[in-house]
């Protein structure tokens, strides 16, 4: 298991089988924990066929939660399919009273809540929503949300942390040998790294504090990227009227090194995309410069082949574009 579509493939897997409360993902280490009722036998035999050298490593026996009337309710919606649907729930059920978490499920359109008292409150402020919601099942909670977000929330900063030394450093780096080599397009990707690593800055100072907190930290890297993409466009601009002389190899060469150094990041951030919004926009930047590093080494390779500027330019300028959707994408995660 290396990759989100294996993932995804797990969780269709297992979708059928009862009790399962919740699943994590961490793919960097290929382990998935699950949390759920009955012998663990069920999932195996699930996994198993699926050829992905599934073994059990350990499971053992959750504690029962000692806080009377704590209760996991799980909410099925049909029509909730994206992280803006996801923040209009959490928008929705903020004052309900007595709620202590939510997790969600937009592959499977589920949403669990851990909360006390009963669940019909939140389902009719679910309701209210017209996504669809329905009361699937409503069972005492086995152990206590907070200890188990403290677990998340320092895996989420671990991650946070390794992505935001990454792009730091590959900012520099690839900024240096963009003007070194006189390339638009490795300006403008080291400048979408400065970007990256502004974000993963902010996402690791939401990690643990509440879902508006998290949901402004997204929000402010969007409008960061909408910046920086127009100052890398002006500099697209600039170097059209005045001209400059791009050296292939020193493209092709930061091109290949940024590229390994993103997708070593997206595949950090991708078990947990689903972890907030904030973790959403993390990896939406780092799909972005995948693609912005291939786009690099292409152009590399025409300026070569050519001895033209032009795919240089026309690089620096697609990236930009980029940079700017990326920054439409984030803020609509407000």
């Amino acid at each position: 298991m290396d990759c989100p579509s294996e993932e995804n493939l797990i969780r269709m897997a297992l979708s059928s089988i009862d009790n399962i409360e919740s699943l994590h993902f961490d793919l960097s280490r290929r382990e998935l924990k699950a949390r759920h009722q009955g012998e663990p036998n069920r999932l195996l035999e699930r996994l198993q066929p699926l050829n992905l050298g599934t073994i059990l490593l350990d499971t053992q026996p959750l504690s029962v939660n000692v806080e009377a009337g704590l209760l996991v309710s799980v909410f099925s919606v049909p029509k909730m399919d994206c992280a803006s649907e996801e923040n209009l729930i959490r928008m929705a059920v903020q004052d309900v009273p007595g709620v202590q978490s939510l997790s969600f499920d937009l592959s499977n359109r589920v949403v669990k809540a851990t909360h006390n008292g009963s669940p019909n409150e939140l389902l009719q402020k679910l309701e209210s929503l017209k996504l669809g919601a329905i009361l699937r099942e409503s069972k005492q909670a086995t152990s206590s949300p907070a200890s188990t977000a403290a677990i998340d929330d320092a895996a989420q900063a671990r991650t946070l942390r390794l992505l935001l030394g990454i792009n730091a450093f590959m900012f520099v780096i690839e900024l240096t040998t963009g003007l070194i080599a006189q390339s638009t397009g490795l300006i403008a990707d080291s400048l979408d790294m400065f970007a990256d690593a502004a974000v993963y800055g902010l996402a690791l100072y939401a990690v643990g504090r509440a879902a508006s907190m998290k949901s402004r930290a997204a929000h402010l890297a969007g409008w960061l990227q909408l910046l920086l993409a127009v100052g890398a466009l002006t500099e697209v601009a600039r170097r059209f009227v005045y001209g400059s002389e791009p050296e292939s190899i020193l493209m092709i060469g930061m091109g290949v090194i940024a590229l390994i150094a993103n997708v070593s990041c997206l595949l950090l951030i991708s078990g947990k995309r689903e972890d907030g919004v904030h973790m959403k926009a993390s990896y939406i930047f780092s799909a972005n410069d995948v693609v912005a590093n291939l786009g690099v080494i292409v152009a590399g390779a025409l300026v070569m082949f050519t001895a033209s500027p032009y795919p240089d330019l026309v690089i620096g300028t697609i990236i930009g574009v980029i940079v700017l959707n990326g920054a439409r994408r984030i803020l609509q995660l407000k």
